[in-house]
């Protein structure tokens, strides 16, 4: 049923897409497909990585990070190697990745700090 609608969605837009807009609405991965789509709702997770950074570093979770950043990678690089290639894919793919690592600084530099403290008490 999905399908049937956003096939009917896309049937009703397409003429009324200007002709100067017509290579974007035309292509392999423009908006007629799941290829424009994906990346399109991942910046979410951009958004959510953005709003991380003013998160306190004792509660970021290093898994979580490490895991996103390793996707984000990942996946940048295939959105290059891929038919057609997705640079929508690859900039969502290159921002997950880089603002995980910017995560995963921030945690090891915190657990850095604490381990400087905890040395300098036990040595008090």
């Amino acid at each position: 049923m999905a399908s049937r609608l956003y096939r009917a969605m896309i049937n009703f837009a397409d003429p009324k897409v200007p002709q100067k807009l017509r290579p974007l609405w035309e292509h392999p991965a423009g908006p007629k497909t799941i290829f424009f789509w994906s990346p399109v709702f991942k910046w979410g997770l951009v958004l959510a990585g953005l709003k991380d950074l003013s998160r306190p570093a004792d509660q970021l979770s290093v898994s979580q990070s490490a895991s996103l950043a390793a996707t984000g990678i990942i996946w940048s690089r295939y959105s290059l190697v891929i038919i057609p290639k997705n640079y929508g894919l690859f900039s969502v793919n290159l921002f997950v990745g880089l603002t995980q690592i910017i995560q995963l600084y921030r945690a090891w530099s915190f657990q850095r700090n604490q381990n400087k403290l905890q040395a300098v008490e036990a040595a008090k």
